[in-house]
Protein backbone atom coordinates (compact mmCIF):
# COMPACT_ATOMS: atom_id res chain seq x y z
CA UNK A 1 0.00 0.00 0.00
CA UNK A 2 1.17 2.88 -0.52
CA UNK A 3 1.33 6.12 1.28
CA UNK A 4 0.24 9.81 0.10
CA UNK A 5 2.21 12.88 0.80
CA UNK A 6 -0.29 15.38 1.21
CA UNK A 7 1.74 18.55 0.83
CA UNK A 8 2.53 17.18 -2.76
CA UNK A 9 -0.49 17.22 -3.47
CA UNK A 10 -1.66 20.15 -1.95
CA UNK A 11 0.96 21.78 -4.00
CA UNK A 12 -0.36 20.19 -7.33
CA UNK A 13 -3.84 21.26 -6.36
CA UNK A 14 -2.71 24.77 -5.93
CA UNK A 15 -1.23 24.99 -9.04
CA UNK A 16 -3.72 23.55 -10.84
CA UNK A 17 -5.86 26.03 -9.55
CA UNK A 18 -3.26 28.91 -10.58
CA UNK A 19 -3.84 28.04 -14.07
CA UNK A 20 -7.24 29.70 -13.66
CA UNK A 21 -6.54 32.78 -11.96
CA UNK A 22 -7.64 36.05 -13.04
CA UNK A 23 -8.83 39.31 -11.40
CA UNK A 24 -5.55 39.41 -9.44
CA UNK A 25 -5.85 37.27 -7.10
CA UNK A 26 -9.53 34.49 -7.84
CA UNK A 27 -9.46 31.37 -9.16
CA UNK A 28 -12.04 28.97 -10.09
CA UNK A 29 -13.35 26.41 -7.50
CA UNK A 30 -13.09 23.89 -10.87
CA UNK A 31 -10.63 22.67 -13.06
CA UNK A 32 -9.95 24.39 -16.22
CA UNK A 33 -12.41 23.39 -19.31
CA UNK A 34 -9.31 22.96 -21.47
CA UNK A 35 -8.09 20.85 -18.92
CA UNK A 36 -11.29 18.09 -18.95
CA UNK A 37 -10.97 18.33 -22.91
CA UNK A 38 -7.46 17.39 -22.92
CA UNK A 39 -8.28 14.72 -20.57
CA UNK A 40 -11.18 13.77 -22.96
CA UNK A 41 -8.94 13.92 -25.65
CA UNK A 42 -6.44 11.52 -24.18
CA UNK A 43 -9.20 8.88 -23.30
CA UNK A 44 -8.61 9.76 -19.62
CA UNK A 45 -12.34 10.45 -19.11
CA UNK A 46 -15.57 10.45 -20.85
CA UNK A 47 -17.10 13.25 -22.22
CA UNK A 48 -16.98 16.21 -19.88
CA UNK A 49 -19.56 18.21 -21.81
CA UNK A 50 -23.00 17.74 -19.97
CA UNK A 51 -24.51 19.09 -16.58
CA UNK A 52 -22.97 16.84 -14.41
CA UNK A 53 -20.91 18.31 -11.87
CA UNK A 54 -18.57 15.15 -11.76
CA UNK A 55 -16.40 13.49 -14.26
CA UNK A 56 -16.18 9.72 -15.27
CA UNK A 57 -12.66 8.15 -15.65
CA UNK A 58 -11.86 6.05 -17.98
CA UNK A 59 -10.64 2.74 -17.23
CA UNK A 60 -7.48 3.52 -18.39
CA UNK A 61 -8.03 6.96 -16.73
CA UNK A 62 -8.17 5.31 -13.36
CA UNK A 63 -4.77 3.28 -14.25
CA UNK A 64 -3.02 6.38 -15.55
CA UNK A 65 -4.69 8.22 -12.07
CA UNK A 66 -3.09 5.46 -10.38
CA UNK A 67 0.28 5.42 -11.49
CA UNK A 68 0.80 8.97 -11.71
CA UNK A 69 -0.14 9.12 -7.83
CA UNK A 70 2.03 6.36 -7.01
CA UNK A 71 5.05 8.69 -9.66
CA UNK A 72 4.08 11.71 -7.98
CA UNK A 73 2.87 11.96 -4.86
CA UNK A 74 3.56 8.55 -2.60
CA UNK A 75 5.98 9.28 0.16
CA UNK A 76 9.58 7.34 0.84
CA UNK A 77 8.91 4.73 3.40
Amino acid sequence: MMTLDPDKIDDAAFAILSLTLHGGDRVWKGIDWDITDRLHDKGLIYDPKNKAKSLTLTPEGIAHARTVLAREFSKAE
